[in-house]
């Protein structure tokens, strides 16, 4: 989940479903002017608006806005944020113990100027790791190098449970790769073709813009013509595209995509992690590396992420951000453009533990865990200092009762972690399309569905847009509790995932199962049945406060 992926296509295929995606930064552009909530469509209520939102709107309006909120800090563990983002920088929270560019560890907690949150992918002399590896590429390189002319029956006995995971993970890779080049081939062929088309098309009708208006308006007899024209408004209803120049720029984004996808996530020497973070990632008890760049080379995923938590709500501009102004967003950067590794986020939930952290959003994810008792054992620690962690299901529609996604919603005896809600995507219409289609289910291991589908958010250079993934459903989910936690600041992290459970509106709506035309009842998706409702969940919360 942590790599962007792109569908095997017989059109372009929109660059969304991604956890973080690989983009440029986009440039600085003008602060936006008024207001454009009207966009987020997550707000609204499934009984007032006939929506499947969360109720937002409604629930201030209606029941919080004669109550005082309370300050929360929501970690984001993700691939950096843009602080200077003019929706975003009233609500980053501040270690007041610190003293910022003095170069100097002045709360002694063992990160130098670690004023916003910090970075755990970066490097002393201020460089970062961007692309990375995936964690089947890192097991099945040190796993030919250890394993090397062994078999299953010469292995010593203490090594069989390492082989058994690089055999595994050997036999994934191999698929994976074939199926990587493939689609690299032919996102690839297509790229040419498709750029030439779209600029005869241009000449052809006298237009400089070829959106479906223009498409559908074009008139001629040429048989070859009007069957391109077919072809492109097949393509751009297809990835949803708003005209052939976005339809062109998302193919040639995935053509990106799939070189970083051989040429980095897949490439089994490609080890950008020694030379800048110099760390030992084996050893699991070191705790005090990388550097307070919370930014990062591409903080456009954990930019939107945490609009959708706490963009400012009262400056009417932008987007509004779940939780209310008390509400603070600290940054930790432990996701690159490739598979997060264990340690990192074992010591990502750590660090915001200690700095005061009541919530920790995490939207990311890998097939693959071979150091799971680390992440165990922070999950642990959180739920002892009352942490509440919200987690993405994944984006690879599968059940995830029978196929791996770690962070894993149960520890490895299989216990239920008590203090994290596991999160699935679901869309902007009761109908067969309220699963989003790439979304992971599971009747045991994934708690609760919410919005995550064109979620309009915070994006680098104080822009706006619409992402989609369960990397958007975990922020929505993240972001009602913290507004339970700031009405309601007594509440546990066990209470806010009892309520926030118990509160889900069922449906049982026919819907199509994520990853096939098969159809099934929503409610049997998830362990609750639901979608997160923020308006249930606040007079839940009131009853458990009397």
């Amino acid at each position: 989940m942590a790599t962007a992926s792109t569908a095997a296509i017989s059109a372009p295929v929109p660059a969304v479903v991604t956890e973080p995606e690989a983009k440029p930064t986009p440039a600085p552009a003008p602060a936006p002017v008024g207001d454009l909530s009207s966009s987020q469509w997550y707000l609204k209520d499934s009984r007032l608006d006939k929506v499947p939102g969360v109720g937002a709107t409604r629930t201030y309006e209606e029941i919080l806005k004669n109550r005082t909120a309370t300050p929360v800090i929501v970690a984001v563990i993700d691939s950096g944020i843009d602080t200077a983002h003019v929706d975003l920088k009233a609500m980053l929270w501040t270690n007041t113990k610190e003293i910022a560019g003095n170069g100097l560890d002045d709360d002694k907690n063992g990160y130098v100027d670690d004023v916003h949150g910090w970075n755990f992918l970066g490097g002393t002399d201020g460089r970062n790791v961007n692309a990375e590896t995936l964690e089947m590429t890192r097991i099945v390189a040190a796993g030919r190098k250890r394993f090397k002319g062994k078999t299953a029956a010469t292995v010593k006995p203490t090594e069989k449970a390492d082989y058994a995971l690089y055999v595994k993970a050997e036999k994934t890779y191999k698929a994976r790769l074939a199926e990587e080049t493939e689609r690299a081939q032919q996102v690839e062929s297509m790229a040419g073709p498709l750029t030439l088309m779209v600029g005869n098309m241009k000449q052809a009708l006298g237009v400089t813009t070829l959106d479906t208006t223009a498409l559908r308006n074009a008139k001629t007899d040429d048989p070859n013509l009007q069957r391109a024209i077919a072809g492109m408004l097949d393509m751009m209803n297809q990835t949803s595209s708003a005209d052939a120049d976005d339809l062109l720029k998302q193919l040639n984004d995935g053509v990106k995509q799939e070189r970083s996808m051989l040429e980095n996530s897949l490439n089994l020497t490609f080890d950008p992690r020694t030379d800048i973070v110099k760390d030992n990632p084996s050893d699991l008890t070191e705790r005090h590396y990388g550097n307070n760049d919370i930014h990062g080379p591409d903080p456009m995923h954990g930019t939107h992420v945490s609009g959708i938590i706490a963009a400012v709500r009262d400056n009417n501009l932008g987007v509004l951000g779940l939780a209310p102004m008390p509400v603070r967003i600290m940054t930790v950067r432990a996701v690159p453009d490739g598979d997060e590794r264990d340690k990192d986020v074992a010591n990502a939930i750590r660090y915001a533990v200690d700095n005061g952290a009541q919530i920790i959003n995490m939207s990311f994810g890998k097939e693959f865990s071979p150091q799971r008792q680390a992440v165990e054992a922070a999950f642990k620690y959180a739920a002892s200092k009352n942490v509440l962690l919200v987690h993405a299901a994944g984006n690879e529609n599968a059940n995830l009762d029978v196929t791996n996604n770690y962070p894993a919603s149960f520890y490895i005896n299989n216990t239920a972690v008590p203090n994290l809600l596991t999160v699935g995507a679901s869309g902007p219409r009761d109908n067969a399309q309220l699963t989003a289609s790439f979304s992971n289910y599971s009747k045991k291991a994934v708690d609760v569905f919410a919005p995550g589908v064109a979620i309009f958010s915070t994006l680098p250079g104080s822009k706006f847009g619409n992402e989609s993934g369960t990397s958007m459903a975990s922020p929505v989910t993240a972001g009602v509790a913290a507004v339970l936690k700031s009405y309601f600041p007594k509440l546990t992290a066990a209470e806010l995932k009892r309520i926030i459970m118990q509160s889900a509106q069922v449906h049982r709506t026919k819907v199509n199962l994520p990853g096939s035309d098969k159809m099934v009842d929503f409610s049997t998706l998830s362990v609750t049945g639901g979608v997160v409702d923020m308006y249930e969940a606040v007079k839940l919360a009131e009853k458990s406060a009397l």
